[in-house]
């Protein structure tokens, strides 16, 4: 998992704040994939009105290796009586590991005198992750707010990876596509280089990207390591790009995003997971969460498929 990020030139800053982007063997083909090969996990949002206890039945038995959870799941579980500890040795019975937990939102307070308060949560969330064995937590540079400067918020993510420290469990920045802070995957790159630690590193994703008029061409241009887990969604062609919110979220290829070349660059940049699929659609709501699970898992799979009959990268 990521510790820590390559960097073989730096950018100069841009007009939308500028990002120096780890860079690696931009060009190479990558090996044939397969769906064995790549660390796939589901978010618990894919499944939100379920409980927990079926969430976790259903990610086993559609053949997920990780789940992704919610913080707030973890602190009512607490809340209600339950073991953590517990929590995590029944997911590692069941196979599932816990790639990221989602996540550490008002992390990055404006005012100086609200920071001790927000801290004091964050480590909160923080030690509720690591008693599940959570490897990551995502830390969204919030809360939200226009031409937020990217060299303090630099700063304060270092914070949070030094709280991370204590307890094991790493931040990676998340960037919010419909933000009007940081909602491009330039911005979130920018904060986690500049934080000037070893383990800074990134919670991307595929509808975000779009949302966020990044595109996917840069993704290429980031080191596998600098990556801590991938959402992976399908976005449609409407409502228009810029009007969409979570809840328009498809499954992975009942979109338009161009998902196959992006696992086809993944590859490349030597990342092979964990794609965590992530979606707030009401109509897999509905669903069996079982039956949900295994359609989410199948969907990813002709993904991976059609990644693999892509002609190969040729080198520049």
């Amino acid at each position: 998992m990521p510790s820590g990020m390559t960097r073989r030139r730096m950018l100069g800053q841009a007009a939308a704040g500028g990002a120096a982007l780890a860079l690696c063997g931009v060009g190479q083909a990558p090996a044939q994939e397969s769906p064995d090969d790549w660390l796939i996990a589901l978010n618990t949002s894919t499944l939100r009105p379920a409980s927990l206890d079926d969430k976790i039945r259903a990610a086993e038995a559609a053949g997920f290796r990780g789940l992704e959870l919610w913080s707030n799941e973890l602190t009512d579980h607490a809340n209600a009586g339950g073991s953590l500890e517990a929590l995590g040795k029944r997911l590692a019975g069941a196979g599932l590991h816990v790639p990221n937990i989602i996540g550490l939102w008002n992390c990055m307070p404006e005012s100086d005198a609200d920071r001790p308060a927000a801290l004091d949560r964050v480590r909160q969330q923080m030690e509720e992750a690591a008693k599940v064995g959570a490897r990551h937590i995502a830390a969204v540079p919030s809360p939200d707010r226009p031409n937020i400067d990217l060299l303090w918020a630099a700063e304060r993510y270092r914070e949070l990876l030094q709280i991370g420290e204590e307890f094991g469990v790493t931040p990676a920045v998340e960037f919010v596509g419909f933000f009007q802070g940081t909602r491009r995957l330039g911005q979130a790159a920018a904060i986690a280089i500049e934080a000037n630690h070893p383990k800074a590193c990134l919670v991307a994703d595929t509808f975000h990207l779009y949302r966020g008029g990044s595109g996917f061409d840069g993704v290429r241009h980031l080191s596998g390591s600098f990556i801590a887990c991938f959402h992976f969604n399908d976005a449609p062609a409407q409502p228009p790009q810029l009007e969409q919110s979570d809840s328009d979220r498809v499954l992975p290829g009942e979109g338009v995003l161009p998902l196959p070349q992006l696992l086809r660059d993944l590859t490349t940049i030597g990342f092979r997971g964990p794609l965590s699929l992530e979606l707030f659609n009401k109509d897999v709501w509905a669903m069996d969460p079982t039956e949900a699970a295994k359609l989410g898992m199948r969907k990813i799979r002709e993904v991976i498929a059609k990644a693999d009959a892509l002609p190969p990268v040729e080198a520049p």
